[in-house]
């Protein structure tokens, strides 16, 4: 597990963390076949692109809480088998990828909060589990919209 010396080493990590995801889902939506699902891998990494800069923000004013808000866990991610990353995924396998992918985020974030003590350090890991989770929720809502509905 990666050691952090420093609030801005956290930052930075997850600052980069976030510029992943975007690079992430703009491969997914080049590689989309249809028009509905390359912009919503789009609008997926316009997200993913907008926490980068609220992370950048806080690095730059010193603001290290963000607002705390329980996620709801559709536990989706749970029940399903793992994909590979692959040129011609289908919005399905997609869409498990980038669950799977936010779930191991939260995971790490979560133990890097468990790792942590200085208490500053702990709640700015919480914070960053947190909007994993968000972004996970997020996938899971789009493929029980997308999948589970339409089968």
């Amino acid at each position: 597990m990666k050691e952090f010396n420093t609030i801005t080493e956290i930052l930075d990590f997850a600052i980069g963390e976030e510029q992943a995801a975007v690079d992430f889902y703009l491969t997914l939506a080049a590689q989309s076949k249809s028009i509905q699902s390359k912009s919503t891998f789009e609008g997926f990494a316009r997200e993913e692109m907008q926490h980068k800069a609220n992370l950048i923000r806080i690095k730059e004013e010193g603001i290290f809480l963000l607002p705390e808000q329980k996620v709801r866990d559709m536990k989706i991610a749970e029940y399903l088998i793992d994909v590979k990353p692959a040129p011609n995924l289908s919005y399905e396998d997609a869409l498990i990828l980038a669950m799977k992918k936010e779930k191991a985020a939260f995971r790490m974030y979560s133990k890097l909060a468990e790792n942590a003590t200085d208490p500053v350090v702990r709640d700015l890991f919480l914070n960053l589990a947190q909007e994993e989770s968000k972004h996970k929720l997020r996938f899971e809502v789009e493929y029980d919209d997308y999948v589970l509905r339409e089968n």
